[in-house]
């Protein structure tokens, strides 16, 4: 009986964790799952996005949908945040997924020149990256190191549609924790926003 246990506490040990707290399909200290050749838009010229580009040393990749009003809320944030890590060796990325008229690439070429978005904004077609990183709401965040392994995901703020002076950024937050060689406190929280509209296989 105890080789049995034995046995069943070195097969636990064995599997690594394949979902978060929150998230049901990637886990905190996960390689970030790759994706590349994304179409996308930057300050108005066509680009497109693969992870194995980026130079930066902290990665935060976001999940957008523009019909969202989280999404639209939190814009100016998205703007404040790139502003505030000028200089840095910190990257946004935003990505939507959504099957919706509104959040296709043409539309986010559009939201792109009215918002004066600072961040590369792509749209994946195939949906395939939202299913590799489980991403189920917009706005949905998440926090890679420079070894490109995720160190938070979730909200930016607890309550993205009103967001008080002085409010806890999550997102601001591990991104310093990394930038500073040290470990993230709060590693996960819920995504705040609207679902994922995703096709049906």
């Amino acid at each position: 009986m105890r080789m049995f246990v034995s046995g069943l506490v070195a097969l636990a040990l064995a599997v690594p964790a394949v979902a978060g707290e929150y998230n049901k399909t990637v886990d905190i200290g996960q390689k970030a799952p790759d994706f590349s050749g994304i179409p996308a838009t930057y300050k108005g010229q066509d680009t497109s996005i693969s992870l194995s580009d980026v130079e930066e040393e902290v990665v935060v990749l976001v999940f957008l949908g523009n019909h969202c009003p989280y999404v639209v809320a939190i814009e100016d944030h998205l703007n404040d945040f790139v502003d505030n890590y000028q200089g840095k060796s910190v990257k946004l990325i935003g990505v939507s997924v959504n099957d919706h008229p509104q959040d296709k690439l043409p539309q986010i070429k559009e939201w792109v020149k009215e918002k004066n978005s600072l961040y590369t904004y792509g749209y994946d077609e195939s949906q395939e990256i939202g299913r590799k990183y489980g991403s189920t709401k917009t706005p949905e965040f998440f926090v890679l190191d420079k070894d490109r392994t995720i160190r938070y995901m979730g909200a930016m703020y607890r309550n993205p549609l009103k967001v008080e002076a002085g409010e806890t950024n999550f997102v601001a937050n591990a991104v310093d924790a990394l930038l500073a060689g040290e470990e993230v406190e709060v590693k996960e929280t819920p995504a705040i926003g609207c679902g994922v509209v995703y096709k049906r296989k």
